[in-house]
């Protein structure tokens, strides 16, 4: 497996390229403190040993029946790694279902937006999974990936589903016949979305390039780079337009009929970091941006212009830590409000109207992903402790905690009538626990 590492990260394969980083850099450590020598010999005193175990003993261990016939039902070992290695359990699990049939970190989820129905799950194993909510049974496996698989994402009709790997590589599916349809080789891959009411791509690759494509026709339009990552990006709500944010700092907004962007946030109004997560009103005017500046920018796409640019990190305890990023950005669907997300672990909730700060909800540890109810003023947030947690925007009270997970969350997504969650996560499952939403 090619584990690509980036000293800046960003789109959909921040959390990925971070993650990896991250374990890379943990195991490099690991062998440094290992002997220099299997054979090197050690001298033991008696005052080193703590208790003396006899191994000779005559207790049988009595043979679980219910392992019997298990085989080949998909699951692993919870407590044991692909390399042996002891990865604990988590204490309490609310999950309804465990899919494990990766052998390394799931790095993104997606439900069938239709029936939610069906999911899919990519990871660092380099494959990517379809099966069911209901049982966790494998519809198939995508074969073909040469990376870790960081993006999934179902079409508007949940007819296809579109999965890419870091390398670049993207495949998609037809869901009811299990087959290939359509594929595409590009540079490194940063995000993938769907069309809202096409069947119509759109990703950004590290050089820069936007790509959309007609599936399975394959008719294909690049909108140029300026010679720097694209990082985020997704459709307008018209689905006319697409706003996309780059490594240094700016945000586009491209016309997708001309091939031209209509505007260009650049110099002083841009992010002074990585553009890292993006969302767009349901008004078609505003979008939002967050940036490992530790700042969100709301910005009117029809006059290109910057209404308010929020503090929206909070500096942790010492100061000598570098700023912790903006994760995600979302407006709610109901109410005038927008969320932000921190690796510094606080969800903020501010007031569109006068862009004040209007919750300001601590986490334990760092957020990854937001989810706003469709139908409530709640909030839901996956977390790096590996819990699910759900706010209520109007008071700033946390309501309801899903544990299960023994490793970061580093995907969430939501069933479309609100019923259901899945995540993603370090601990290489991928878990459903269903919603009782107060107020639905």
């Amino acid at each position: 497996m090619n584990r690509k590492i980036s000293v800046l990260f960003g789109g959909k394969n921040r959390i990925a390229h971070e993650y990896l980083w991250r374990s890379k850099n943990i195991s490099e450590m690991d062998a440094e403190n290992n002997l220099e020598s299997p054979e090197q010999e050690i001298e033991l005193l008696e005052d080193d040993f703590v208790e003396v175990v006899d191994l000779d003993g005559d207790d049988e261990v009595e043979e679980d029946g219910l392992a019997i016939g298990m085989e080949d039902v998909g699951f692993t070992d919870d407590m044991n790694d692909q390399d042996g290695e002891s990865v604990g359990m988590a204490e309490k699990d609310d999950a309804d279902l465990s899919f494990q049939k990766h052998t390394a970190s799931i790095f993104s989820v997606a439900i069938e937006p239709v029936n939610s129905s069906v999911a899919v799950s990519g990871g660092e194993d380099d494959k990517a999974y379809i099966w069911q909510i209901k049982d966790g049974q494998t519809i198939f496996e995508c074969h073909g990936h040469k990376d870790s698989v960081t993006c999934t994402a179902f079409s508007h009709d949940g007819k296809f589903v579109a999965t890419g790997d870091m390398s670049g590589f993207i495949i998609v599916w037809d869901v009811a016949t299990k087959k290939e349809v359509w594929s595409f080789e590009a540079t490194d891959l940063e995000w993938l979305e769907w069309h809202n009411e096409a069947n119509v791509l759109l990703a950004g690759t590290a050089d820069g390039n936007v790509w959309m494509w007609k599936v399975p026709s394959s008719d294909c339009k690049t909108f140029q780079g300026h010679g720097c990552r694209s990082t985020c990006g997704m459709f307008m709500k018209d689905g006319k337009r697409a706003s996309v944010g780059y490594e240094d700092g700016t945000l586009k907004l491209w016309d997708l009929r001309q091939g031209m962007h209509t505007f260009h946030l650049s110099d002083g109004t841009a992010h002074q970091g990585s553009v890292t997560c993006i969302d767009g009103h349901r008004d078609n005017v505003l979008v939002a941006t967050g940036s490992e500046d530790s700042t969100v920018k709301i910005v009117n796409t029809n006059s290109g212009k910057v209404l308010s640019t929020l503090a929206a990190c909070f500096q942790s305890e010492n100061d000598s830590d570098p700023p912790p990023s903006i994760e995600a950005v979302g407006f709610s669907p109901q109410q005038p409000m927008l969320a932000t997300a921190s690796l510094s672990g606080v969800l903020g909730v501010w007031d569109l109207s006068s862009y004040r700060l209007r919750q300001e909800c601590k986490h334990p540890g760092g957020i990854v992903r937001l989810k706003w109810d469709a139908a409530t003023p709640l909030i839901y947030t996956g977390c790096l402790d590996g819990v699910v947690r759900l706010w209520d925007s109007r008071s700033g009270n946390c309501e309801r905690e899903w544990y299960g997970h023994n490793g970061e969350i580093l995907d969430l997504a939501v069933a479309r009538d609100g019923s259901f969650l899945l995540t993603g996560s370090g601990d290489r499952t991928a878990r459903v626990f269903t919603v009782q939403t107060p107020g639905r």
